[in-house]
């Protein structure tokens, strides 16, 4: 049976979550194909993933691999996948059985129909593990629901709103041929994943279903302002990734809906990096060096998108004041903006 989507499930040191993640996950049948990424853990993560491939052969495929970070497991997870679709789902998370279930049925829907868009996105759901707190992350006001559509009729994004990789379902051949690989070792890479295969999406297709749970409140994600703040570094190596993806002039002649789109994506992100480094009272002068370098790199490798970002982004507002109030003012609209979202 051909698959119809494959759903990769990064996972290291798992064993407390792992199990609620799969069961949400092989209620899609024979249809779906399930690829546990076991990164090198040491407790019972891979004798889990072994259980449910034992239980479920149609489904559950299991690669064991020596620790190489969240982003080598999505790597391995595409090379490996045979579905049209790829989906990627952190392996303390769940999909929502409602929309789980829909996406397959509209997916094998566009197959009968030989109309596959490259691209699916779907509403997702922050989701507080420790209290009833949610917040959903729907896309009605910027994209037409359940049609194929062009990135022309995409509207302007609001700034608390991003396609994040728990939104998006990419056609595997098309985010092949976009050649998005993620660097080992490194967090944060889903803003990577989440960015640079748009260019090669032609068509869309809104599914406004909330597929994917996005559960977050415990202490050692890396989502964690505390984390954020630690692993700066890796946020800006991400970020420069980004950043190399395309010049502002190769974005300058995208499709409307897409130029704007990345270009949003890029202010928001740019804002995000300047929290990540500006958090946290340790080593402050290094940090305010590195982001300097950041910048500085920016401006002699593309100096019209360092213009972009300088002038016509929400950096520009802030960027004449002093350090330590940009550090201020950012902190405190990334609160409010989590209070607001639930996301934090």
């Amino acid at each position: 049976m051909k698959k119809l989507l494959t759903i990769a499930v990064p996972s290291f040191n798992s064993q407390d979550y792992l199990s609620n993640c799969l069961d949400s996950l092989v209620i899609g049948g024979d249809e779906v194909e399930v690829i546990v990424i076991d990164d090198g853990s040491t407790d019972n993560t891979g004798k889990i993933a072994e259980d449910y491939k034992t239980r479920y052969p149609n489904i559950v495929r299991v690669i064991h691999q020596p620790n190489s970070g969240h982003g080598e497991g999505v790597n391995q997870g595409l090379l490996n996948a045979t579905g049209i679709y790829y989906k990627v789902c952190d392996s303390d998370d769940l999909l929502a059985k409602k929309g789980y279930l829909d996406l397959l049925a509209t997916i094998r829907k566009q197959v009968e129909k030989n109309e596959l868009p490259d691209l699916f996105v779907c509403d997702f759901l922050y989701e507080h593990i420790y209290d009833d707190e949610s917040y959903v992350s729907a896309f009605a006001r910027y994209m037409k629901p359940n049609k194929i559509q062009t990135w022309d009729k995409v509207k302007t994004f609001s700034f608390h709103h991003m396609l994040l990789m728990h939104a998006l379902v990419y056609r595997r051949d098309t985010l092949l041929k976009s050649n998005t690989i993620l660097p080992k070792h490194c967090f944060y890479v889903d803003d990577y994943f989440s960015f640079k295969p748009l260019a090669y999406c032609k068509t869309l297709y809104y599914l406004p279903e909330v597929v994917y749970r996005y559960r977050i409140g415990r202490p050692d994600q890396s989502v964690t302002k505390e984390n954020m703040f630690k692993r700066y570094k890796q946020q800006l190596t991400v970020m420069n990734l980004v950043l190399s993806s395309f010049t502002y002039e190769e974005i300058n002649v995208m499709p409307k809906g897409l130029r704007k789109y990345l270009l949003h994506a890029l202010s928001v992100l740019n804002l995000t990096t300047l929290f990540f480094v500006s958090g946290g009272k340790d080593n402050q002068p290094q940090r305010k060096k590195d982001f300097k370098k950041y910048l500085a790199d920016l401006k002699s490798n593309d100096m019209e998108m360092y213009k972009h970002l300088r002038y016509k982004s929400y950096y520009s507002l802030i960027y004449w004041l002093p350090y330590i109030f940009q550090k201020r003012i950012i902190t405190f609209g990334y609160n409010v903006t989590a209070k607001v979202c639930k996301c934090g």
